[in-house]
């Protein structure tokens, strides 16, 4: 199930959830920025013009191979750069600008016939985007009896040159790799159901990668001491992803806490009872207290226009910031379900994989290794603080704690299993190199017995069974903490990476 069905299911049994999951977190009272909204796609076919002239109809077939790839990539937040076919290397040229200016994010190449490699390397090199090459034919095969009937040879060949889409793709191959620039392909039939899965893989996988180049990442705190793991080079990160990383004060959301009106901290409270399967033994005063603090988050994050946060305080000695760190977990939770992942300890790459698997619209729970249970072969997995409880299976449970192990403070924790089925886990490691990679694998929420300790718990079985599943995922060194999401998109995942010039590796 994915993060989008779960919450149409949600719906079904809660109103109230439903509808506070859909306010994505908006700052409609702020300045918009300036990029654009939406992805753009560059499309462009390709032909030789000698053609034209010598096959009558031949055009205006490839036109409208073109023109129903372009429909397919048609949809919401994507606009479409078509440029034709591009048929001379004047043409080229000019494309290559007209890409250029138009800032394309990813190239989609239609091989709609043979074509001078001349013709398509200006195109792409100018424009210096990524490039996907579409190796479509019309049919799944040609009809060689209505074609051998055909009346003469040139008419023949005029059918043939709207069939060999596979022609010219060793040429380009050859002639990219020369170029050093990188290509990816689509091969199959043009409207077949894989090959247009696969584009639209493709699509969600720009967006993705637009996304998180304009993302606005927000640091509040200090890393916890001691976690050499998820210690992170910020410029790195940039590097790799883009966007932007805002430096917060905790006293910035301390001082929000006091100018929080009190009836919609009331508000806030009834919210928290239709959302939250909130216990018996949570006091109303410990409710108020997290209410207060999740309105200050709402502001913190609308006036910083953040898409994603990674935070860690301990407030020793400053009764306000402690206040506000240790009533955070359900500011951070609901966060987390509209559309901002927040992720506790200062976990940047894991607040980065969060924002993906959210990203493509499965959730992205913060989560650990807990134990292994040999006996059932699965590996119990979460953590404290908060939860994507827009995934979570029934009803989020809020628990009182009188400590927060390891950490200072007590107050309201959240309790909560991933929803059974199809789960994705995701680490951004950052390598020796100083690069950064992508960690993924496939495994499946289980129900069965969890540790009913406040926190988040859930039980994971892996293809490749629990002890080879956590040897192959630790051989690649990650941090102990990853991203979990609802449902299988290893294939997307390794799409962004590739978009990203990152390596990803799959370890089942």
């Amino acid at each position: 199930m994915t993060f989008a069905s779960h919450q149409r299911s949600a719906r079904k049994g809660t109103g109230r959830l439903a509808a506070f999951l859909s306010q994505r977190v908006d700052p409609s009272h702020l300045a918009k920025p300036t990029t654009p909204s939406a992805v753009r796609l560059g499309l462009f076919g390709i032909g030789l013009e000698a053609y034209w002239e010598q096959f009558a109809g031949l055009k205006s077939r490839l036109e409208g191979y073109l023109a129903q790839t372009a429909e397919h990539l048609g949809r919401t937040n994507v606009e479409v750069v078509n440029l034709g076919l591009i048929d001379t290397p004047q043409l080229a040229q000019q494309a290559g600008h007209d890409f250029r200016r138009a800032d394309v994010d990813l190239i989609f190449l239609h091989v709609t016939t043979y074509a001078l490699s001349s013709t398509v390397l200006p195109v792409v090199r100018r424009a210096k985007t990524p490039v996907i090459v579409l190796n479509l034919s019309p049919q799944e095969a040609i009809d060689y009896k209505q074609f051998n009937r055909l009346p003469n040879r040139t008419a023949m060949t005029g059918e043939w040159l709207a069939h060999c889409t596979a022609c010219p793709v060793p040429e380009i191959a050859n002639v990219f790799r020369r170029a050093g620039i990188a290509f990816h392909q689509v091969t199959g039939v043009l409207g077949e159901r894989d090959c247009c899965e696969e584009i639209d893989e493709w699509v969600d996988a720009a967006r993705v990668a637009y996304a998180m180049e304009h993302n606005r990442f927000g640091l509040m705190g200090h890393y916890y001491g001691g976690m050499l793991d998820i210690y992170s080079d910020l410029t790195a990160q940039c590097a790799a992803f883009g966007g932007h990383i805002e430096m917060i004060e905790v006293d910035e959301l301390a001082n929000l806490r006091n100018a929080v009106d009190e009836g919609d901290i009331e508000k806030r409270v009834a919210e928290f009872h239709e959302i939250f399967d909130v216990q018996s033994d949570v006091t109303k005063s410990e409710l108020v207290r997290a209410a207060r603090t999740s309105l200050a988050m709402d502001e913190l994050v609308a006036q910083h226009e953040l898409g994603s946060l990674a935070y860690y305080y301990q407030g020793t000695g400053n009764a306000a910031n402690e206040d506000a760190i240790s009533s955070i977990i359900l500011a951070n939770s609901l966060l987390t379900a509209r559309g901002v992942p927040v992720a506790g300890e200062m976990e940047i790459q894991n607040a980065q994989a969060m924002k993906i698997l959210d990203l493509f619209g499965i959730g992205g729970s913060f989560t650990e290794y807990y134990a292994m249970d040999y006996r059932d072969d699965v590996v119990l997995m979460g953590h404290d603080g908060p939860g994507h409880i827009a995934i979570a299976e029934g009803r989020t449970k809020v628990r009182p704690l009188v400590v927060y192990h390891g950490k200072v403070g007590r107050g309201l924790s959240v309790e909560m299993s991933v929803k059974h089925g199809p789960v994705t886990l995701l680490s951004v490691v950052p390598m020796p190199s100083g690069q950064l990679m992508l960690l993924v694998a496939h495994g499946e929420s289980v129900p069965g017995p969890i540790l009913e300790i406040g926190n988040t718990n859930s039980r994971y079985r892996f293809p490749i069974g629990a002890r080879s599943f956590v040897e192959n995922w630790n051989r690649h060194g990650p941090a102990h903490h990853c991203a979990v999401g609802v449902g299988h998109i290893a294939g997307k995942i390794d799409k962004v990476g590739r978009l990203l010039g990152m390596e990803v590796v799959q370890v089942c």
